[in-house]
């Protein structure tokens, strides 16, 4: 799935990574917990959904080679982190719903579950 189709679903806006808006994504991980995303044995094509929204998020997606990360309910990020991602090259895409809701569209529609 193209990450302009996640944020079609979801009614997401792209926060940084616009240009990158046809690159494929085959799998999203949900969570907050960022110690879990740095377990993910499958670490290629990956969303990361999740409503933590710092710093930490970003380096740990950077890390995990997470493609882009999709931020829930209504959280807005920070002037650093758009600086942090945009070096890196990792799409920030923001919408309104909850983890579980956004994780439900984007499974039903297609996306894989790591585990």
């Amino acid at each position: 799935m193209k990450i302009k189709e996640i944020a079609e679903l979801v009614d997401a806006t792209f926060v940084t990574g616009e240009r990158q808006a046809d690159t494929e994504v085959d799998f999203g991980f949900a969570s907050d917990l960022m110690s879990d995303v740095l377990t993910l044995k499958q670490a290629d094509r990956v969303l990361l959904i999740t409503g933590l929204c710092n710093i930490q998020t970003i380096r740990t997606a950077e890390m995990a080679n997470v493609e882009a990360v999709l931020f829930v309910r209504n959280k807005n990020v920070t002037n650093e982190m758009i600086e942090i991602a945009e070096e890196e090259g990792l799409v920030l895409l923001q919408c309104k719903y909850s983890l579980f809701r956004a994780a439900g569209m984007l499974y039903t529609q297609g996306l894989k579950s790591i585990y």
